[in-house]
C-alpha cells in the first residue's frame, strides 16, 4: 500500500518519535478492514522498535483502528484508511502520540489539558475533501493531551449506510457526545472556544485590558481586511474582530476571480489577508461574536461594542 519513497519519508519522521505507540485495530470481514490491516502492519514494519500493530481491539466501530502511547489509552481512532487528504493527518497522529511537540502555542496545549468534561467527537469525513483534514487534526490533537476526549475519523465512504441514515449531505461534519456539533472547515481555537465553558470569560478579560480603538472593524473577511489596512495606513489605531478571520474564503477550495491572482486557494488567500493586516499592526481578535453595539455615551466618545 506505501511504495518506497513514500516509506523512506516515514522512515525520516519517525525519527522524530521518543515514546513507543501502538496501533490497534478493531477489525471486520470487510474489504475496508482488510485495508487497514495492510496499512498499520507496513507502518509498524517501518520503525518496529517505535511502533507495534495490535489486531486484537475491541472498539465498537469496526473497521477502525486506534493510535495510542503504549501504557496510555489516546482517544485517536480512524475508522477510515487514511490515505489521500488524510495521510498527514494520520502522520502527525503518529508523531504527536509519539512524543513529538505540535507546532501549536504552549497555551492552547494547557488550555486543551485543563478541560473539564468528556467528550466523545465522530468527524464525518472523506479522503478527498480538502477541509476535512484541518477538522481531523484539530480533534486528535484534543485526543493526544487529554484522555477524556475521544476522536473518531469517520470516511463515508466506509459507512455509507450511517451517512445515508444520519442525513449527511457534506464534509467535514462533526458530532459531539451524538448531537451536531459543526459543519465546515473549524480550527483548533474555533472548538475550544466552543466546549471550553470558561473561555469566554477569560478571554472578556483580555480584552477589558486592552486600549480602546479609533477604528474597530466587525468582520474578518476580504471588505474587513481591506477597511482596517486603508484605516491602519492613516495612523489610526484598528482592531478587527470576527469569529474567524478570513470569513467564507476559509471553506472556499479555488478562488478565480480576485483581480491580479489568476488563482488561489481559500486558506491561502486568507493567509495572505492576515499577513497585509498585521504588516501595519492591526490587532486581529477572533473567535468572538458581536453581540450589541452601543453608541457613545457623550458626543465625540467611544462606542461599544
Amino acid at each position: 500500500m506505501l511504495d518506497s519513497n513514500t516509506q523512506a519519508q516515514l522512515a525520516a519522521y519517525f525519527e522524530r518519535i521518543s515514546q513507543p505507540i501502538e496501533l490497534i485495530a478493531s477489525l471486520d470481514d470487510s474489504e475496508g478492514a482488510q485495508q487497514i490491516r495492510e496499512l498499520i502492519t507496513e507502518i509498524a514494519a517501518i520503525a518496529p522498535a517505535k511502533i507495534s500493530a495490535r489486531f486484537d481491539g475491541s472498539f465498537e466501530r469496526r473497521p477502525s483502528f486506534q493510535i495510542t502511547r503504549v501504557g496510555h489509552n489516546m482517544g485517536v481512532h480512524f475508522a477510515a484508511v487514511p490515505m489521500g487528504h488524510e495521510f498527514t493527518s494520520l502522520v502527525l497522529a503518529l508523531l504527536w502520540a509519539g512524543g513529538h511537540p505540535p507546532k501549536v502555542e504552549p497555551e492552547v496545549i494547557a488550555q486543551i489539558k485543563a478541560l473539564d468534561g468528556d467528550f466523545a467527537f465522530e468527524t464525518y469525513m472523506s479522503l478527498t475533501c480538502h477541509n476535512c483534514p484541518d477538522v481531523v487534526q484539530a480533534m486528535n490533537l484534543l485526543a493526544v493531551f487529554n484522555p477524556r476526549i475521544r476522536a473518531v475519523a469517520i470516511d463515508g465512504g466506509l459507512f455509507q449506510d450511517e451517512v445515508e441514515a444520519k442525513q449527511i449531505m457534506a464534509v467535514p461534519s462533526v458530532v459531539l457526545n451524538g448531537a451536531s456539533f459543526g459543519n465546515g472547515r473549524m480550527e483548533v481555537g474555533e472548538i475550544l472556544a466552543k466546549i471550553d465553558t470558561g473561555a469566554a470569560k477569560r478571554e472578556a478579560a483580555k480584552l477589558n485590558e486592552r486600549a480602546p480603538y479609533e477604528v474597530l472593524i466587525i468582520g474578518g473577511g476580504p471588505a474587513g481586511a481591506a477597511a482596517a489596512v486603508y484605516a491602519a495606513r492613516k495612523g489610526i489605531r484598528t482592531g478587527i474582530v470576527a469569529e474567524r478571520f478570513g470569513g467564507q474564503t476559509m471553506d472556499t477550495l479555488g478562488i478565480e476571480n480576485f483581480i491580479s491572482v489568476l488563482e488561489t486557494e481559500g486558506p491561502k488567500f486568507a493567509a495572505a489577508l492576515e499577513a497585509h493586516v498585521r504588516h501595519y499592526g492591526v490587532d486581529i481578535i477572533t473567535l468572538q461574536r458581536v453581540a450589541k453595539l452601543e453608541p457613545a455615551a457623550v458626543p465625540g466618545g467611544y462606542a461599544t461594542v
